[in-house]
């Protein structure tokens, strides 16, 4: 869709060794290890149902990810309403990894990577991985300092939640 640049060098960096300079995150969670929990997380992720039930919507939610897509985020709070441009920078599609990631765009709120793994190991057991890494790029998000960062924990762990929600799911 072309809504600008990434607003940071480091791209696809949160495939591998998380660059200095940010804050990271590296969350994960086990699913379960019924061979049906890897194909449900997958669709999950996928679909944004897994930001949806976060509390994260997406301006484009038929969407499939794809590398060069441009989206954008949206949080809201209490009237507060955030949106926050992103692409898609990678995606990952192996018989027992999948997920992606997105990187800021001009006018997000921080600048930095998020990628989404769901995994299946070789005893059958899924885990969802969060990892990330960011800074502040808005006034506004260098003022919140501390604040900023619990949310993100906590937008972090409902990522988490929703995934274990959502790959039980009947």
């Amino acid at each position: 869709m072309g809504w600008g640049e990434l607003t940071y060098p480091e791209v696809g960096a949160s495939a591998g060794v998380l660059p200095s300079g940010y804050r990271h995150v590296h969350r994960i969670a086990f699913l379960g290890a019924d061979v049906r929990v890897f194909d449900r997380a997958v669709q999950a992720l996928l679909r944004w149902r897994m930001h949806r039930r976060a509390g994260i919507s997406i301006d484009r939610p038929e969407l499939r990810p794809e590398p060069g897509v441009d989206f954008r985020l949206r949080v809201g709070w209490r009237g507060l309403l955030v949106q926050a441009p992103c692409r898609i920078v990678f995606t990952i599609d192996e018989k027992d990894r999948a997920g992606f990631a997105y990187g800021t765009l001009s006018g997000h709120p921080e600048c930095g990577e998020e990628a989404f793994l769901v995994r299946r190991d070789g005893a059958g057991r899924s885990f969802f991985e969060v990892r990330a890494f960011s800074r502040p790029d808005s006034l506004t998000a260098r003022i919140a300092g501390p604040l900023g960062r619990f949310a993100q924990d906590v937008i972090t762990s409902r990522y988490l939640g929703a995934m274990r929600s959502l790959s039980r799911a009947a």
